[in-house]
């Protein structure tokens, strides 16, 4: 066999031999040496297979569903073909209705080129949209479904739909505004600058955003401190006081440096040294003696134990087994005691009913008691509220009062002389209201040591 295909090979490639197929050139009389290809792979057939005609049968299939929406041989013969009867005969003409815009004699109206562009030529149906037909968790809420019929069918009511009975009916809100526009001179006038917050149920609002306001909590409407933003001082600092309130003020200004005053006293008091406590000669002596002599004390109180009897010391007692007479007998007398108690604790019940007036007068004292401790606490919660709460390591320090005494005095606004800071005055309030924590001024500390260099000119002066 493969002499045969040898054979066979040779004499095509002699210049004489002529191929029998319709496309042999002269290209193909000089055949060269066959490609041996493996076919047993997908890859080799993809590229070593002609599938151009069923190319060509695919695309006359897919240009008849484009044209004509099918294949025509699967088309009936209505569709394909129409019977010709010859001319259709005229048709009275009908009174034409005046034409309201301009139109050009001899030429019906046609659609515009751009539009007929634009327009759907083919007739293939549109995909099928497989993910508009799914829905999440069909399969779940399918069984939900027919578990839920199910129980109808038993009259079984579910927990849920019982919640759902019980709960209160909602008040149903007003529909929703159609939005007017912008420029419409009508519509109410929104002020977003306005002290009176607008309710949620707002007509305005509810046009422009859609939805409702979201609540808003408690906590946040009020206060972190009572204290006004700006705090006006008394009568007396003013340029020209009265002297009652001058002397008020100056009292005032008076109490707190002497709290301070006080305060320092007693820090200079804690770190003052006693004399008493100094150290004397005679004390150093016997700090440096003690120790080394030895004294009698202690053969004194070894010796009347030398001579006593022996004591027996950490010795261990062991207790005898209790017999049966003397375990009934412990019994009866717990019992007894009990018994006891229950006696005396149902005879003073019983005592207790002539004791009403007194047990009334002093349950009623005690709530007296009670309600005056409540009023104390809302009182000392209320004048809390004032105080500055503790926000940070620091402790709130007041600002010193600005009180001029009474020779200093200016008779007008001229000679006044300006004090205090009002950015710093804004600093602390801001401190007094807890709005921030009390702070300290950054201390600068200084990396590196400075360098001092003489300059040459320097130099030569000196």
């Amino acid at each position: 066999m493969a002499s045969a295909r040898r054979l066979k090979r040779v004499v095509a490639s002699q210049p004489g031999f002529i191929n029998l197929k319709s496309n042999a050139g002269p290209s193909s009389l000089v055949s060269s040496r066959r490609k041996r290809l493996n076919k047993n792979k997908k890859k080799s057939w993809n590229k070593h297979s002609d599938i151009n005609d069923v190319e060509d049968f695919l695309e006359d299939v897919r240009h008849q569903e484009r044209t004509t929406g099918g294949l025509l041989s699967e088309k009936p013969d209505d569709t394909l073909f129409f019977l010709d009867v010859g001319q259709p005969k005229k048709v009275e003409q009908k009174v034409e209705e005046p034409v309201t815009g301009k139109k050009r004699k001899g030429k019906d109206t046609r659609p515009l080129r751009i539009d007929l562009i634009l327009q759907h030529d083919s007739l293939v149906p549109p995909p099928k949209d497989v993910l508009a037909y799914q829905k999440p968790n069909a399969k779940k809420l399918r069984r939900t479904a027919q578990r839920a019929e199910h129980l109808a069918a038993k009259g079984v009511v579910t927990r849920r739909q019982k919640l759902l009975l019980n709960r209160r009916p909602v008040q149903r809100t007003t529909k929703k505004a159609v939005t007017e526009a912008n420029n419409n001179p009508d519509r109410d006038y929104y002020d977003i600058w306005d002290k009176e917050p607008k309710s949620s149920a707002d007509t305005w609002y509810l046009q422009q955003t859609g939805k409702m306001r979201v609540k808003r909590p408690e906590r946040m409407n009020s206060k972190p401190s009572v204290l006004p933003a700006v705090e006006v001082i008394a009568p007396g600092g003013s340029y020209n006081p009265d002297f009652f309130s001058h002397q008020a003020l100056l009292k005032e200004a008076h109490e707190v440096e002497v709290k301070k005053k006080k305060e320092e006293d007693k820090i200079e008091k804690q770190l003052a040294v006693n004399k008493e406590d100094t150290a004397t000669e005679e004390t150093i002596l016997r700090e440096q003696v003690e120790g080394l002599i030895e004294e009698d004390e202690e053969e004194e109180e070894s010796a009347p134990n030398e001579d006593g009897e022996d004591v027996a010391v950490g010795g261990i007692t062991l207790s005898d087994k209790k017999t049966e007479r003397q375990r009934k007998k412990e019994k009866a007398e717990k019992m007894k005691e009990q018994q006891r108690l229950a006696d005396r604790r149902l005879i003073d019940q019983r005592q207790q009913l002539f004791q009403l007036r007194s047990i009334k007068s002093t349950i009623k004292q005690r709530e007296e008691e009670t309600n005056s401790r409540q009023k104390i606490r809302k009182a000392n919660q209320e004048a809390q509220k004032a105080q500055p709460r503790r926000l940070g390591k620091l402790k709130f320090q007041p600002e010193d009062l600005n009180v001029q005494l009474s020779d200093e005095l200016a008779g007008s606004l001229r000679q006044l002389k300006p004090e205090g800071s009002v950015l710093k005055d804004r600093f602390k309030s801001l401190q007094k209201r807890n709005l921030i924590e009390p702070r300290e001024r950054a201390k600068f500390t200084r990396r590196y040591k400075l360098k001092y260099v003489e300059k040459r000119a320097f130099k030569e002066i000196t």
